[in-house]
């Protein structure tokens, strides 16, 4: 595969981000600088393509991440009030070759081409992933993302999905609580409900009735997870602990559908309070598998801690189709 410069995206349901990266055979992407742009603020794709260019020429190729299924004449995201038709897509962006991805299947080719700088460790034993072996990577954002990498020898796969959407399983009386709480209103009550960055404003919400708290809650979600990070509203950390003691539970289960070897936690939201995160009920809740308990303890979990991972994945993810089909 000859040297490419090629157009890079990574849509969210908050965020759009885009670059410049350059791909060459045998090296990892190398990433221009991001530029981020707000969702909201553009009626589709097409446009923010447009403002990430700010008038230069389109690039002749882009690869795109994107949070929702790839598949389909037109894919709807969940959080993104986005519409993309593939079909016409290529010619909306003004490329000539367009690869759509997944964006955790994005994140899932980062982790097999980043290296170990790019990982923090977070719990189980700390060794690397092993080759031949199967990585579970998820993390949560707006949403909560789900991939399996498969490492091989030299090469590796990955398998798009969308895990964050099965169905959330309470583990104790509080946990019961919560999940009445969100049935009452939404009905079904998947995992991303709850893991993910509006989930900490309901687990709050029903620490609050259960305590017969008066206390008034932080103004929005920014607010709330900065009080619950910094610890200055301590029921609110306590909200937190709540968080990650389900995010372990659901990055366990995870990994004993995948029959996983380690487990890669990414996502817009963890890398914020790496250093807090052992400190939680979150390796507790993850080993906490009856009779595989040994098993799930003995798993490595790191954190990918690259400032744009969706970006470098959908890169790698161009790189790999090349090179499988060179």
């Amino acid at each position: 595969m000859e040297e490419q410069i090629i157009g890079v995206a990574d849509i969210g349901g908050t965020h759009a981000r885009f670059a410049f990266a350059r791909v060459a055979a045998g090296h990892p992407p190398e990433l221009g600088p991001a530029t981020i742009l707000r969702v909201a603020e553009f009626a589709g794709l097409a446009e923010a393509w447009r403002a990430f260019l700010a008038g230069a020429p389109a690039p002749r190729a882009a690869s795109l991440a994107v949070a929702c299924p790839v598949r389909g004449d037109v894919l709807k995201f969940t959080n993104n009030p986005w519409r993309l038709r593939p079909a016409a897509l290529a010619g909306e962006l003004g490329v000539e070759d367009l690869l759509i991805v997944n964006d955790f299947g994005a994140v899932g080719h980062a982790v097999a081409r980043l290296t170990p700088q790019d990982f923090v460790h977070v719990a189980g034993p700390k060794r690397p992933p092993p080759r031949p072996g199967a990585i579970s990577v998820l993390g949560p954002g707006t949403g909560l993302g789900v991939a399996l990498t498969l490492l091989d020898a030299h090469t590796h796969r990955v398998l798009e999905t969308e895990g964050g959407h099965a169905g959330f399983a309470p583990r104790d009386a509080f946990e019961d609580r919560l999940a009445a709480r969100l049935r009452a209103r939404l009905g079904r009550v998947s995992v991303e409900r709850i893991v993910s960055g509006p989930g900490l404003a309901d687990i709050l919400a029903t620490l609050r009735e259960a305590d017969h708290s008066a206390e008034k809650a932080p103004a929005d979600d920014k607010a709330l997870w900065e009080a619950a990070i910094s610890g200055s509203d301590p029921l609110a950390r306590r909200a937190l602990d709540h968080f990650c003691a389900c995010l372990g539970a659901v990055a366990g289960d995870i990994a004993l559908t995948h029959g996983a070897n380690a487990i890669v936690l990414a996502g817009g939201l963890l890398p914020r309070f790496v250093d807090l995160l052992p400190r939680t009920g979150f390796a507790k809740a993850l080993a906490d598998k009856g009779r595989y308990a040994a098993l799930m303890a003995d798993l490595p979990v790191w954190l990918l801690t690259h400032p744009q991972p969706g970006l470098f994945g959908a890169a790698a993810a161009w790189a790999a189709r090349q090179s499988a089909s060179a």
